[in-house]
C-alpha cells in the first residue's frame, strides 16, 4: 500500500542510480483486456465471499505490530482482534484504546492471503468507512512475494485501491518499483472522485496479465490507469512476472493517512466492510 508497503527493517534504502524516467501513469482510458479475447475465458481460482461468522484462517494470516510499518503510524496490527466476518462481509475496524496521538494508542488488523498469485484478474467488493474525520488510510493491494526477504520495492507492488479519511469521495491505485516507486517520487499513481465511497460497496479491480496491468473501478470498461510493460522491461521496471499475495488492511495517521491529523475523537471506531475478494485466471 503506497507508503505502507515498507515493511520494518526489510526495506532497501540503497539509493537507486539513474532511475528509468517514470512512464507516463496514465497512459490510456482504454478498455481494459479480455485475456484471450473472451470473457468467458476467465476461471475462477480463489475467492473469499466471507459468508462464514470468523475469518477463515486457511485463506488468511494476521501480520501484527506496531512499529510504524515504515511510515510512522499509528496502530498496533492485532491477532485478528479487529477483524470479524457477519452478514456475508469481513469487517475490519480500526479502535482508539489509549490516550491517542502516538504509537499504540490504537488498534486494527492486516491480512495477508497465503496463497499468491501470477496474473489474473483481481476484484474486491468493498465499502470504505463510514466519512466522520481524518486520520485513516485503508488498503486493498499486493506484494510480491519476495518482500518477505526484505526486497521493497524490488519486490514490486499493486495497490487496488487506497482511500484517505481526509479526501472523502476520492479513492487511488498506484504501482511501486525499484525505478517507480514513492521513496524516490517516481510512482506511478491515479486519483479518482467516486461519489459515496464510504456509503456503497464499489468492485475495485485489477487484470495483471504478462505485459499489462490495468485497474479499474466497477467493471473493465471503467478504467482508472493502465500500464504497459516498457520496451526495455527488467527487474527493477517489472517485477510483475513472480507471484504476488493479497493484503487487506486500514491503518492509522502515518506519513499520508495523518497528512492533516488524527481526528481521535470523530473516527473511532472506523470500519472499512468488505464483501468478496475473487481471483480469476484463463483458462488453460
Amino acid at each position: 500500500m503506497g507508503f505502507l508497503s515498507v515493511l520494518l527493517g526489510g526495506c532497501s534504502e540503497t539509493p537507486i542510480s539513474s532511475p528509468t524516467p517514470p512512464p507516463s501513469p496514465f497512459q490510456s482510458q482504454r478498455p481494459a483486456p479480455l485475456v484471450g479475447g473472451n470473457e468467458g475465458e476467465w476461471q475462477l481460482v480463489w475467492s473469499d465471499e466471507f459468508d462464514g461468522n470468523a475469518v477463515d484462517l486457511e485463506k488468511w494470516s494476521f501480520e501484527t505490530g506496531q512499529h510504524g510499518w515504515g511510515n510512522n503510524e499509528w496502530q498496533n496490527y492485532t491477532d485478528g482482534e479487529n477483524s470479524s466476518v457477519s452478514d456475508g462481509t469481513l469487517k475490519i475496524v480500526a479502535k482508539k484504546v489509549g490516550p491517542g496521538q502516538k504509537a499504540g494508542d490504537y488498534t486494527s488488523s492486516r491480512m495477508n492471503s497465503k496463497q499468491s498469485f501470477t496474473y489474473g484478474k483481481i476484484e474486491i467488493s468493498a465499502k470504505m468507512p463510514d466519512h466522520k474525520g481524518k486520520g485513516l488510510w485503508p488498503a486493498i493491494w499486493m506484494l510480491g512475494d519476495s518482500v518477505r526477504g526484505g526486497k521493497w520495492p524490488d519486490c514490486g507492488e499493486l495497490d487496488i485501491l487506497e482511500y484517505v479519511s481526509f479526501n472523502e469521495d476520492t479513492v487511488h491505485c498506484a504501482i511501486h518499483t525499484k525505478a517507480n516507486n514513492h521513496r524516490d517520487k517516481t510512482q506511478l499513481d491515479f486519483h479518482q472522485k467516486l461519489e459515496r465511497a464510504e456509503e456503497d460497496f464499489n468492485v475495485y479491480g485489477l487484470i495483471w496479465t504478462e505485459d499489462k496491468l490495468v485497474f479499474y473501478t466497477g467493471d473493465p470498461s471503467k478504467v482508472k490507469m493502465t500500464f504497459d510493460r516498457p520496451e526495455d522491461f527488467n527487474a527493477g521496471n517489472w517485477p510483475f512476472d513472480k507471484p504476488e499475495f493479497l493484503l487487506l488492511n486500514m491503518a492509522v495517521g502515518g506519513g499520508w493517512g495523518g497528512k492533516e491529523g488524527v481526528e481521535d475523537e470523530k473516527i473511532f471506531p472506523a470500519t472499512m466492510e468488505i464483501d468478496y475478494v475473487r481471483v480469476f485466471q484463463k483458462s488453460k
